[in-house]
């Protein structure tokens, strides 16, 4: 079976919602309207992420897909919207943090590494990636590949947004690892240009933000929690540095489903350089930038294994939402 043979999964449109709907018009609009958003809540959690991704859209897409609803970006009504509905989901997630047990309460830099390296063992293997390396068929695999958007999908901006205001070790080990995203000044080796070829390799469907889970919607959106946010820096850094301590192991897990199913050569690279490379950024992560910066500034310690704690969390709700939905269409099928 070939992807453009694949049964696409069920995904199903919902409704348009009152305060993502209101968003979108005023914006649309030059900003008319933006005012009554103020006496608008959140219709469900959908609505909320649906929100404020077309809020971080304005911060971090690119101004091609935006146009000219960026002069929005800093609107009185829409920061008031943006503060609002990520100060509730702070919340939300802190509550998670605070039962996250001993790793809330580490000191000093031996300690902050080694809960990073407790958050980053837990579930390294998520069932859904061990089921895409055994048993998904080809659909099922290219669909998974389609939602996940890669193991770090935005890192390269993620990353260079990290970086500011930081000095030393831990600056150097960010340029680093952003010049590794960039292929090292190799156009062909840039991790966007391995994944776009993953993506015509595969065939890979564009999925609609309005399609996509409600997990996909959180998932994405603490990206631009925590990359428009600078006093979340520690969070942020110690989330980028989850990422690298575990895509390696399941980017090799990847690797295996694509082999087992005859998946074409070009799907390969892609997940072929973060499999050998990631588990060097992890442990460089750690050493290069989390060990210094735990040790510079101590009260940034536990908000770096927060950041982590809140990235695999999210990830892991995501991944075992998706698995579970396409395993469902298959045997509805």
């Amino acid at each position: 079976m070939t992807p453009s043979d694949a049964p696409a999964p069920t995904l199903h449109r919902a409704p348009p919602t009152p305060l993502s709907g209101a968003l979108d018009s005023a914006l649309a609009h030059g900003g008319a309207g933006l005012d009554r958003l103020a006496g608008l809540r959140p219709a469900d959690r959908r609505d909320r992420f649906l929100t404020l991704l077309a809020v971080y859209d304005l911060h971090t897409a690119p101004l091609e897909a935006v146009g000219e609803r960026v002069r929005m970006q800093h609107a009185p009504a829409v920061a008031a919207l943006k503060g609002r509905l990520e100060g509730e989901w702070l919340a939300e997630l802190d509550a998670h943090w605070a039962a996250a047990g001993p790793i809330t309460s580490c000191e000093g830099p031996a300690q902050v590494v080694q809960a990073m390296r407790a958050v980053a063992a837990r579930d390294r293997l998520p069932a859904a990636y061990r089921w895409l390396a055994k048993t998904a068929t080809y659909a099922q695999l290219v669909h998974f590949l389609a939602l996940e958007g890669g193991p770090d999908g935005g890192f390269d901006d993620l990353v260079a947004l990290c970086q500011v205001g930081l000095s030393g070790s831990a600056k150097l080990e960010l340029g680093k690892n952003y010049w590794d995203e960039m292929g090292q000044g190799d156009a062909a080796g840039v991790h966007t240009e391995l994944h776009r070829r993953l993506v015509q390799a595969l065939e890979l469907p564009a999925v609609p933000r309005a399609e996509l889970p409600v997990e996909a919607l959180e998932r994405t959106a603490l990206n631009g929690l925590l990359g428009t946010n600078r006093w979340l820096q520690p969070e942020m850094i110690g989330a980028l540095g989850l990422l690298e301590l575990q895509a390696g192991p399941r980017c090799r897990l990847v690797l295996q489903g694509l082999e087992r199913l005859g998946a074409p050569q070009d799907a390969y690279p892609f997940y072929v350089e973060h499999a050998e490379v990631d588990p060097v950024h992890g442990k460089d992560w750690m050493d290069k930038a989390i060990e210094p910066l735990a040790g510079e500034r101590p009260e940034w310690g536990a908000r770096m294994v927060k950041g982590a704690y809140w990235r695999a969390t999210l990830n892991l709700q995501f991944f075992a939402a998706v698995m579970d939905g396409l395993v469902a269409d298959s045997r509805a099928a």
